[in-house]
């Protein structure tokens, strides 16, 4: 598997997309800490590989069907990678679907991404939430 910052961040987005998480531990850092932009559920920093699972993944997988991580453009700077893109899915409370713009920001050391930060419009995302 490639070390390459840009390939190890592709390569969490397609572990994600596919469910592996096995393989999605594999592109993270045991102490990797994972940020969710304010206002955006699950809000907060995340740390750890089950951290971000638990806190992350397993609260938007409860909340939302269908949900697509579409990382469109990367822009890559020695370690540090940059993904932007949108989310889309469908909120289970509501049945309303969303389609937002998000900024991913990684530092990936080692083949490892060890931190992550997320720029989102979360009042497109509340708005979903809302009846």
């Amino acid at each position: 598997m490639s070390q390459a910052p840009a390939d190890v961040v592709r390569r969490q987005y397609l572990a994600s997309a596919s469910g592996d998480l096995g393989l999605w531990r594999t592109a993270v850092s045991p102490d990797v800490e994972w940020t969710e932009a304010a206002g955006f559920p699950p809000a907060g920093i995340h740390r750890t590989p089950d951290g971000v699972i638990s806190g992350v993944f397993e609260q938007l997988a409860a909340a939302w069907d269908d949900w697509i991580t579409h990382d469109d453009t990367y822009v890559v700077d020695g370690e540090r990678v940059v993904v932007l893109g949108r989310y889309t899915a469908r909120n289970k409370a509501t049945g309303k679907t969303m389609s937002v713009r998000v900024a991913h920001c990684f530092v990936v050391r080692g083949g490892k991404i060890v931190r992550f930060e997320q720029i989102v419009d979360s009042a497109v995302v509340r708005a979903a939430m809302t009846v």
